[in-house]
């Protein structure tokens, strides 16, 4: 199924498989022009650069070009002169003349004046994509040379220059006057195809980039490569290839640090060659070519010369040695009858190399003599071969003094061998499962193995026992390395975790998550303790050592904090409320914050200095404080602060605002249980003072302010009628006595005897009352 599809000024315009276009308007989302006419599928669409030209141009793998008028709404041209699928369009810089390129191996240039075919140059490759060269480009300047090479001294107002790619991997140049190839490619830097493919892998897409930053070409494999044109010191032209992004990695196999700085990675995937990153930019630098199966591993090495060896093993039962700064070959190893699947070079003297494959044999490989002559592939030669194992070898590594080796396999042992000659010195059992990593240890005397039966193991040279076992893993451990000098070491395997265990104390410190698959890959960086992690997800990640660099963060926090927390103590002893509540937000100290609200409730003027402080928040600030009165609201202790803040906190912010924060749903379905709670038990606290007024009435303590007021009306009269003031109680005595009966039981006397203790205590305030008339009138 294919499809094609290009935007230009508002519009955007899709065909495919169903052989129809349409035009969509990018705004409003909606399709605003339908053509339909093709007979099969659409390769290819673009819109007329010009905009008062309303043109757009589709091809088809029916061999033809449709022009269309977005005005009129109809095809106004159908261009056929190609005799297979036509791959691309272009159009020269005037508007004037359109190029096509197709699979029948020539670009066609088309006058849009009559829509006639002006010349057919032929290319003798199927063309995947056609680039007009525009004036300004610096590809024009550069080709001024070669144009003169060919013959011509004058370019033509009508000649126009392109750029064609195609199955043959490589970029050429053409001058439509005469169909003169200008420039060409020597190599290609696509990857080449093995012989056993049908279809040879080369561009299948280009373009020129915008403000001359060289043209763009995109492999079959997913691969982006940026050319950038220079001045050749002979004279004409040459293509420089500035950049080279992987779109897609495959599975990753294994990937060691390469060079003397360790700037490079090189990784194996699931494909025939290896890619070399430099991980200043995550550019592929180069591409290794020539195994002709899947590589499963490799390793490097830096000579004292500064020279940088890769050795790869490959499913086509060879190893490779490759020169880094030739980037070529300079020997293979053939004699292994299975995969080969693990590689490792010396650590001392960086003069031979092991391979491991699922023949289950070890071979020593030489490597003198590479370097004399770098022109010629050499074929290496085994020093010493040996059956090691009874199943497939996952792992070897060399000690660091190159007079042991150590093999890990499928057989669920690890062998240690003593160089040159194989000999066998320990075998290391233990493990439930294949064996898939093995090191040894850059200080002791130990080796360290990782197995899938999900665990990492250390073990001892000198009699083969099992000193440590490391368990923490959900699936198997696929490989295991030390870092810090033999005191830790970095786990990793089918469970997509990264481990760091400490070996003195059989922790695992951290957990790293970063892998969605199995994590096939891991290198460690020997000068910068760099590790990189790779796997079935085919994403490669790169981790420092922050150890440092974190303490000193830390420290640098905690400094800053103490001297913020000295500034808060200081607004606070000042009375800036405004400063210390955002300082007690900021910092985190929910406590302080407390106490400065509290204290802030007992202040006069709290209405202005609460409202500055608040208004001072932000919207986080306010989801913090928000979040901290949550808390205080459930404690009783501590409610009538929360109320107090949130009653300010509300009348402050409108509605709108309040609903912007962020988790308020939360917050106040958090908040309001507890205020009904504290808002019922001060209800009922209120109703039990009201029990305790009835009962001090009722026992006459208090009396009610009405009957206080009459009472009071008649001793004012009852004074002004006697005649002095010690004669009112009597005469108040003797009116009682006529009026009452004079019988009465011994309850009704202990009753009046109360009821004389009353009169007696109001008579205290009679004459109380009358002495203050008296004097003052």
């Amino acid at each position: 199924m294919g499809m094609a599809c290009h935007a230009s000024g508002g519009l955007l315009a899709t065909a495919g498989a169903d052989r129809k276009v349409l035009v969509w308007d990018v705004d409003g989302g909606f399709c605003t022009h339908y053509f339909k006419g093709h007979k099969g599928v659409v390769t290819s669409i673009m819109f007329h650069p010009d905009p008062n030209r309303l043109l757009l141009f589709s091809s088809s793998d029916d061999a033809t070009i449709r022009v269309w008028d977005l005005t009129g709404k109809k095809c106004v041209a159908v261009l056929e002169k190609h005799q297979s699928t036509v791959t691309s369009l272009s159009i020269s810089e005037d508007g004037w003349t359109l190029l096509s390129a197709g699979r029948d191996k020539v670009v066609n240039v088309w006058n849009l004046h009559d829509y006639s075919c002006k010349v057919t140059v032929p290319t003798y490759e199927a063309v995947e994509a056609v680039c007009t060269i525009n004036s300004g480009s610096p590809f024009t300047s550069c080709l001024a040379l070669s144009i003169q090479k060919h013959g011509r001294k004058k370019i033509s107002s009508s000649s126009i220059q392109f750029i064609t790619i195609g199955e043959r991997g490589i970029v050429r140049i053409w001058y439509s006057d005469g169909a003169v190839c200008l420039f060409e490619q020597k190599s290609s830097d696509v990857t080449v195809s093995s012989d056993k493919e049908e279809v040879r892998r080369g561009f299948i897409s280009a373009m020129m980039l915008p403000s001359g930053q060289g043209l763009l070409c995109v492999t079959a494999d997913q691969q982006f490569l940026v050319y950038v044109p220079e001045e050749h010191p002979e004279g004409g032209l040459n293509l420089v290839l500035r950049k080279r992004l992987i779109g897609y990695n495959e599975e990753i196999a294994d990937m060691k640090f390469l060079g003397e700085e360790e700037q490079y990675l090189a990784v194996a995937t699931s494909v025939e060659h290896v890619r070399v990153y430099d991980l200043a930019s995550m550019s592929c630098s180069y591409v290794l070519a020539g195994h002709t199966d899947i590589v499963l591993c490799l390793d490097t090495c830096v000579l004292s010369s500064g020279t940088a060896f890769i050795v790869t093993g490959s499913k086509d039962n060879s190893v490779r040695v490759w020169e880094s700064r030739s980037n070529r070959c300079i020997g293979v190893g053939i004699g292994h009858m299975g995969a080969v699947g693990a590689v490792a070079f010396s650590k001392k003297h960086r003069n031979f190399f092991v391979s491991g494959s699922s023949d289950r044999t070890l071979k020593v490989w030489s490597l003198d003599g590479l370097l004399d002559d770098l022109e010629e592939v050499i074929n290496l030669k085994a020093k010493a071969v040996v059956a090691a194992h009874d199943k497939d070898i996952n792992s070897l590594a060399v000690a660091p003094n190159d007079s042991l080796v150590c093999s890990g396999s499928q057989d669920r042992t690890a062998c240690i061998w003593r160089l040159p000659d194989l000999v066998s010195v320990v075998v290391l059992k233990g493990h439930n499962r294949g064996i898939w990593s093995v090191e040894f240890s850059p200080v002791d005397q130990c080796v360290i193995t990782a197995s899938g039966d999900k665990t990492v193991k250390i073990w001892a040279i000198s009699d083969g026992s099992c000193l440590r076992t490391f368990e923490g893993h959900t699936s198997s451990v696929i490989r295991a390395s030390f870092i810090t000098r033999g005191t830790q070491f970095v786990s990793c395997g089918a469970d997509g975790l990264v481990k760091l265990w400490t070996v003195k104390t059989n922790e695992c410190i951290a957990t790293y998550d970063q892998h969605e698959e199995k994590i096939w890959a891991l290198a460690i960086g020997k000068k910068t303790e760099m590790l990189a992690t790779g796997g079935g997800d085919a994403v490669i990640n790169l981790w420092h050592d922050s150890t440092a660099a974190d303490e000193e963060e830390a420290f640098r926090k905690e400094e800053e904090g103490v001297l913020r927390g000295q500034e808060l103590e200081n607004a606070a002893l000042d009375a800036d409320y405004t400063k210390a509540i955002q300082l007690a937000i900021e910092l985190h100290r929910p406590h302080k914050l407390f106490e400065l609200f509290n204290g802030l409730c007992r202040r006069r003027e709290t209405e202005v200095h609460i409202g500055k402080a608040l208004c001072s928040l932000g919207k986080e600030e306010f989801q913090l404080l928000l979040q901290y009165v949550r808390e205080w609201n459930t404690k009783p202790k501590l409610c009538h602060i929360a109320q107090f803040v949130m009653f300010h906190v509300f009348s402050i912010l409108p509605p709108t605002e309040i609903v912007e924060i962020k988790g308020i749903g939360e917050l106040l379905e958090a908040l309001i249980p507890y205020s009904h709670r504290h808002f019922s038990r001060i209800d009922r606290l209120e109703r039990s003072t009201f029990l305790l007024d009835y009962t001090l009435t009722g026992m006459l303590v208090i009396e009610p302010e009405t009957e206080g007021r009459e009472l009071k009306e008649e001793d004012v009269k009852r004074f002004e009628d006697a005649e002095g003031d010690h004669l009112g109680g009597v005469a108040l005595k003797e009116q009682k006595d006529n009026n009452g009966s004079k019988e009465i039981s011994r309850k009704k006397r202990k009753s009046l005897k109360s009821k004389d203790g009353r009169h007696k205590k109001e008579k205290v305030v009679d004459y109380t009352g009358a002495e203050a008339i008296t004097s003052h009138t």
